[in-house]
């Protein structure tokens, strides 16, 4: 699954916007100092995201929405697009 694809995921199934995830994240002062496990937490008690894809949103919420291009462009189970994540839905990715 690539990343984005896990992102995706995270709004089908909260109806959020991983962007308005962020700002949540946000709100409560989570940041790129915030450690991994207040934020799955948080992710699993408000919102019933399992590990995999609350890493995902660990990875927004402490790193930004840049992803290493490692396998951008590639043919694999793990390929995506470009090297930034869309934030703010699937219906608005010009992708």
């Amino acid at each position: 699954m690539s990343f984005q694809a896990y992102l995706d995921t995270i709004e089908t199934r909260t109806g959020l916007t991983p962007r308005q995830l962020l700002d949540q994240a946000r709100q409560r002062g989570f940041g790129p100092g915030t450690r991994a496990r207040e934020i799955v937490t948080w992710l699993a008690e408000d919102h019933d995201l399992g590990r995999g894809h609350a890493m995902a949103m660990v990875h927004v919420v402490t790193r930004g929405d840049r992803i290493a291009t490692t396998h951008v462009g590639t043919t694999g189970t793990h390929r995506d697009e470009a090297d930034r994540l869309w934030l703010d839905g699937r219906a608005t990715r010009p992708w």
